[in-house]
Parts: structure tokens; sequence; C-alpha cells
């Protein structure tokens, strides 16, 4: 039997899945970032893709692929609710990751963000801050005002999800000062722990929102968050492989950039935590005093996949989609939403940016 508010017939694909969300959440997301002040609204909707620097609407700008809104959304028809009982927690999740982008920009200076200026280059450092924390209120705000027994539960569960990803957020930064080798060396346990704070807590919160908004069971949600934090360690090690890999035309982002900027990312890790020639030798590279250029990093990338870097952060990836998908088939889901959400996240592993 489909879910309520499921009809058959609707588009299924991935991509109509995304749109059919985006399209049921994006009035309410409109209203909502409509209540800022003017200007944190202007710098909102230019980190939406709504509009230029100028603030002129822009048919070209990327709103991004809406996937923690539709994790939402599919979270409340999988435990048989309207999609819409979940815009509430769809509108949340939305604010609270396109303010985690706007200060992570800033916190590792990164000048672009989906092929144009990030906000902190369009606009100011101070500015994106400001917004960054707007969109952080208006996050809990807009939760809190959700019609419904479960508000209390949903806004306890987003909070404590904005506690892991600052957790999650503080362990990056500060692998930045530890070494590449020895006794400080980041290991394979402490990324894995960034990574399900950084990326898989708000995965996990946004399609357990939508159960708890939706009715579901306490059993059922545990599930769903349980999926979704999977998903978000395969997504962590999915991006970076793009961070050294990926097409900056489609990425946005300069071709080895992690390398460059000499990021501790899964894939370098794990070569390193190799014993072999390409292993010592891109040790000695990450941990040489000057800055890499761009034929280290060219370097450094054959490095890494010599080591077997590339191939163990594919297999981490898979592992946890595998996981995640497990975890859908546990608890008793709408076949209709439960397939559909399966569906996204083979396509997150697949994805190119």
């Amino acid at each position: 039997m489909a879910a309520a508010g499921v009809p058959h017939g609707r588009d299924s694909t991935v991509g109509g899945v995304l749109r059919r969300c985006r399209e049921l959440v994006r009035p309410a997301l409109v209203e909502t970032v409509g209540r800022l002040h003017p200007w944190t609204a202007e710098m909102a909707a230019y980190a939406l893709g709504w509009s230029d620097a100028a603030g002129t609407p822009d048919p070209d700008g990327s709103e991004g692929k809406g996937v923690r809104q539709a994790l939402a959304v599919l979270g409340a028809e999988a435990v048989g609710a309207d999609g819409g009982a979940a815009v509430a927690g769809a509108v949340a999740v939305e604010l609270v990751h396109t303010f985690s982008l706007l200060h992570d920009d800033i916190m590792d200076g990164d000048a672009l963000r989906r092929q144009r200026p990030a906000v902190w280059k369009a606009y100011g450092t101070g500015p994106a801050v400001l917004a960054g924390d707007a969109l952080h209120a208006l996050a809990v705000q807009c939760l809190a005002g959700a019609p419904g027994p479960w508000t209390g539960e949903a806004v306890r569960r987003l909070c404590g999800t904005l506690n892991a990803l600052v957790r999650g957020q503080a362990e990056d930064l500060r692998f930045e000062r530890q070494p590449w080798s020895g006794p400080g060396a980041v290991g394979m346990d402490q990324y894995r722990s960034m990574a399900e704070h950084k990326t898989g807590a708000l995965l996990g919160c946004a399609v357990a929102l939508g159960a708890v908004l939706g009715g579901g069971s306490a059993a059922t949600v545990a599930e769903l968050e349980r999926a979704g934090r999977h998903l978000g360690v395969a997504f962590q090690a999915v991006d970076d492989l793009l961070g050294i890999w990926g097409e900056p035309a489609v990425t946005g982002k300069p071709v080895h950039g992690d390398l460059r900027q000499r990021k501790k990312t899964f894939p370098v890790l794990a070569a390193l935590a190799g014993e072999g020639p390409a292993a010592r030798e891109l040790a000695a590279l990450l941990e040489s005093p000057e800055p890499p250029d761009r034929a280290t990093a060219a370097r450094a990338a054959v490095l890494v996949e010599e080591a077997g870097g590339r191939a163990a952060t594919r297999g981490e990836a898979r592992r946890h989609l595998d996981a995640a998908r497990r975890a859908l088939r546990g608890p008793a889901l709408a076949p209709d939403a439960a397939g559909e959400l399966d569906s996204l996240f083979v396509s997150l592993l697949d994805r190119s940016r």
C-alpha cells in the first residue's frame, strides 16, 4: 500500500523526487527567509542561489540538489504521513545546511561555492558570519513554530544535531594542527568520527525529523536516523574523492584542491597508512615546509592512488552506503517512500559534485 499522500504514477526517478520535494518546500523556505533583516535576507538568497550579489533574481543560480529537504519529506512519507507534515523540518535542515556552508567557506578559505564567489568573498567575512548566524537562529525558530504534538522532540533533535555539527567541524579544524605521521597523527577512526558528526549528523537528522513530524515510532525514527548517518559518512568519502580527482568545471573547485591545501582527507590518510614506497614519498611531499604547487599536488594525487587511497575511499563509501540501505529494510516503512529513499542513497554515491 502506498503511503498517505503518495499517489501512484508520480515521477519516482531521483531527479523527479528531488524536484517534487523542492517544489513542496520552496514556498515555505522563501517565506521563512523573508522574515530576516533585508540585508541578511539578501545574503541568504544569494547563498541559496536565488539571486546575484546585487540582490537581483538570478535564473542561472544553482540552488543545489536539495538532498536534505528531500530526506525530510521522504522521512515523513516513509512512516505513512503526507510529505507536507515535514515541511518545517525540511526548511530547518536546509537553513542549517546553508549556514554551515557559509561558515565552512570562511574557515577553509574557500573562495568559490557552486561555481561563483562564496558569500564571504561577495559580501565580506563579517557579513557572511552574520548571515550564517541569522540562518542558524531562523532554523530553530522555524521548527519551534511547527504545529503538532511532536514539535518539542523535533526541536530537541535539531539542537542535538547542531552540537554534533560544531563537534565535527572542531575535529576537522583540529586535524590541521596534527602531524602527518607519528603518535599525534590523525587516525582513521578519528576521521570517521569527524565525518559522522560533520556530515552524517545532519543527513540523519533530516530523515529523522521527517519521521518525527510524521508521527513515526521511536524505533523507526532511530533506524532512519542511523541510515542517514551512514549515508553521511559515504557522502563525505565521495566528497573527499571529488576534492582530489573531481572535474573543476563540474565541482567548481580547482583540480587537486584538497591536496594543495594539505587537507587530511580519507584518501590521503588511507594512503599514508600503507608501508610501500608510494606512501613514503607521499609523506615526504606533505611534510615539506614548502606549500605544494600544481606539479607537486599532481604528483601527490598519483601517489595517493598508487598507495591505495582512492580504492580504500571507494570501499569506505560502499560499506557505509550498504549499511544505510540495510537500515531502510529494518523498520516497516511505506514501500514507495522507502524505494525512493533507497534510490536517492545510491545516487549520492555516484555523484560528480
